[in-house]
């Protein structure tokens, strides 16, 4: 299958005028006459996965983030994203990104990321999109049944891949939740939303602490409570979506053989839940949600 034909099918499913304007989206480097056989899906473009599609043998690497997001002058071998690019070309290998095009399809990244965590049937965009109210940031659903914040932390650590940054929850463990918003990647500029939209639990990545804070205050009120994961792991399950979507979306595609990188690429690669020697002052707000990872 011709590199060309690949891109327009990926472009129909995530056409990249739905990316951000300051995004950078689409083919980065490869030849649209080339043939294309194998294809590996990462969240990353960096050396770890480059290094797997070659040894694989792929022919084009399709990624979520962006290997050049801002403005460069050139891509000289001389430093790192520069000699990714010469690596890629030397061994015909493209690379293409679908970003916050894909963050807003129907279906897209929150929605392979809330079925991730448990949710069941219908789901509707957080923040619908302004020309078309099925698709848009984050997602909201429901779980097949209310269970206390807790035991969702627990069953959406454990739909989610392991990684040393984990998942952080904060509110109260007991409380029950039901209907629960999630946003793929960085959802803090969603929090008034999630809270307007009178959820149960917004599970997220990349949450601040002072945000968080002045957002918790309103959970003292029944406002909602929050769930910190992992950048990448929140975006990973979106990888079989595409793959499924790409290979079903022609005789052709279905030809193409495909794979989901499982290399953990997420930036943070310790934890040390050791207890510290600090004694903290008693009475303090949040509490600790056992059991997940």
């Amino acid at each position: 299958m011709r590199l060309s034909h690949v891109i327009a099918a990926l472009e129909e499913l995530y056409p990249p005028s739905w990316a951000e304007p300051w995004d950078a989206v689409g083919l980065v480097c490869g030849d649209p006459d080339q043939e294309v056989g194998r294809v590996l899906f990462a969240v990353d473009p960096v050396a770890a996965v480059v290094d797997e599609a070659l040894e694989w043998g792929a022919d084009l690497l399709i990624v979520h983030h962006p290997l050049l997001l801002r403005g460069v002058h050139g891509v000289a071998a001389t430093t790192p994203k520069g000699r990714l690019v010469h690596r890629m070309i030397r061994n015909g290998l493209a690379l293409y990104t679908a970003h916050t095009n894909a963050d807003v399809a129907d279906p897209g990244v929150s929605d392979a990321l809330a079925r991730a965590v448990g949710l069941t049937g219908g789901l509707r965009p957080l923040a619908p999109a302004a020309d078309d109210p099925r698709r848009g940031l984050g997602r909201i659903g429901e779980l097949p049944e209310p269970m206390t914040l807790r035991a969702f932390t627990a069953l959406a650590a454990s739909g989610l891949p392991s990684t040393a940054w984990g998942l952080r929850a904060a509110g109260d463990p007991d409380r029950a939740v039901r209907t629960v918003a999630v946003c793929g990647g960085a959802g803090d500029s969603l929090l008034d939303t999630a809270r307007a939209a009178g959820v149960d639990v917004y599970l997220t990545a990349d949450l601040r602490h002072h945000p968080a804070s002045e957002f918790m205050a309103f959970a003292e009120h029944g406002g909602p409570a929050l769930i910190d994961a992992a950048h990448w792991a929140t975006e990973w399950p979106w990888l079989a979506d595409a793959e499924r979507a790409l290979t079903g979306s022609g005789d052709a595609a279905a030809k193409l053989e495909t794979r989901v990188s499982t290399l953990v690429t997420d930036a943070w690669r310790l934890h040390d839940a050791s207890p510290g020697t600090a004694t903290p002052t008693p009475g303090t707000a949040s509490d600790v949600i056992e059991g997940a990872k």
